[in-house]
């Protein structure tokens, strides 16, 4: 803790992290809120796999592809101001979703409450990278925020929905908006050293040299994903036989993404000691087993949860040593560098994802489903061949 000059108290080292991950953790609960209403927005409005999957495109897009020019607008106008207002707008239109009365009213939610997760990404995650001298673990610890945040959110809102209807979800958004005004002002200020170079909003040299090829990389990896948590629920009440509203379809979620927050923090952490491309290639290369292991486990039990987990552990794990490649590639314009790993990936993928709900309706949720895991092995082939040809511009 410490203060400014004018006297404004502010958080620093574990204090600034701490307040990170809770803030990341607020983020992507509503942002990741979607998945846990699929199975009540097909019946709700008599939808098919396809257009579901539009709808998961949608948040993609809004919340995850413009991060990287939201990241170049947050250099300029300064991070914490617009990682704090990127949290407000996102928690409280994203709430709305529990109560949407018709398709069009949903569509726009998607795409503008999407947008306050673009904000608040690229704007966080360059904060996070400055907190200490182990940029990995700074990173991870931030990163652990956002899928412990999915991991509740599932068990939160399904189990507020059975016990006091759905008009009460939006009061959730309270949590979101106490953190922002806390984001605001209890970190400090953006600092830049004078004749420091303003980032392009824009930089096609960014996309196509080695950032861009990471973030190919990112993209198959975050295919997966999204996969997992968005036809998941659809595979356990369609092929399962599970309620829209199981307990089960929250706790698989939960299980999942849980273990995604573990796993980001613990690569993190060794990443000093087993190296970053072991970490980054060896965690892509144990996910794809893990993920098609949970189709013949026996739903619900121990063997099924625990291997859950371990998928759910390896398919984020790269994730912060990813970012943390990525912006010391680009030391000039970390923050779009950021955007470019933390959501440009996600939302293409997503959009990517639309494909994939097509492949569901015309050959089978379980085996759309696997086909999108295999995408894990590109990326890895692809992740270790820049970390290779580029070793000598990374940090270590």
């Amino acid at each position: 803790m410490a203060f400014t000059k004018t006297r404004r108290v502010v958080l620093t080292g574990a204090g600034l992290s701490v307040l990170l991950a809770l803030a990341h953790a607020a983020n992507d609960a509503f942002s990741n809120i979607l998945p846990v209403f699929l199975p009540l927005l097909q019946e709700r409005f008599s939808l098919g796999e396809a257009a579901l999957a539009t709808f998961v495109a949608v948040i993609a897009f809004s919340s995850n592809v413009l991060q990287p020019f939201m990241g170049a607008l947050s250099d300029r106008w300064g991070r914490r101001r617009t990682a704090a207002l990127g949290l407000i707008i996102g928690s409280i239109l994203m709430s709305f979703l529990a109560v949407v009365p018709n398709v069009l009213l949903l569509f726009l939610l998607l795409a503008i409450g999407g947008l306050g997760s673009a904000i608040f990404h690229p704007s966080a995650v360059a904060m996070a990278r400055m907190v200490g001298n182990r940029k990995g673990l700074s990173i991870g610890l931030f990163t652990s925020g956002g899928p412990l945040g999915a991991a509740i959110a599932p068990i939160v809102v399904l189990a507020v929905i059975r016990n006091y209807g759905e008009s009460f979800v939006p009061y959730l958004s309270i949590v979101g908006i106490v953190l922002g005004i806390a984001l605001f002002n209890l970190s400090p200020e953006q600092s830049r050293a004078k004749g420091h170079e303003r980032p392009k909003v824009f930089d096609p040299k960014l996309f196509a040299g080695p950032v861009g090829l990471l973030s190919l990389a990112g993209i198959m990896r975050a295919i997966p994903f999204i996969s997992f948590t968005n036809a998941m629920p659809l595979w356990l009440v369609n092929t399962q036989g599970a309620a829209s509203d199981a307990p089960i379809i929250g706790l698989t979620l939960a299980v999942y993404s849980a273990a995604a927050s573990a796993g980001v923090l613990i690569s993190g952490a060794l990443e000093l000691r087993l190296g970053r491309r072991l970490l980054i290639v060896g965690s892509m290369l144990l996910a794809l087993p893990m993920l098609l292991l949970v189709f013949v486990t026996p739903v619900g039990s121990v063997v099924y949860y625990v291997v859950i987990a371990l998928a759910g552990l390896f398919t984020n794990a790269s994730i912060p040593l990813m970012v943390v490649s990525a912006q010391d590639l680009a030391p000039k314009a970390v923050a779009t560098a950021s955007g470019m790993l933390m959501g440009f990936t996600w939302g293409v993928a997503g959009v990517i994802y639309i494909g994939f709900g097509a492949l569901q309706e015309a050959v089978g949720l379980q085996s759309a489903m696997s086909l999108s895991y295999v995408f894990m092995l590109p990326a890895a082939l692809l992740a270790l061949y820049i970390l290779r040809k580029h070793r000598q511009h990374l940090s270590h």
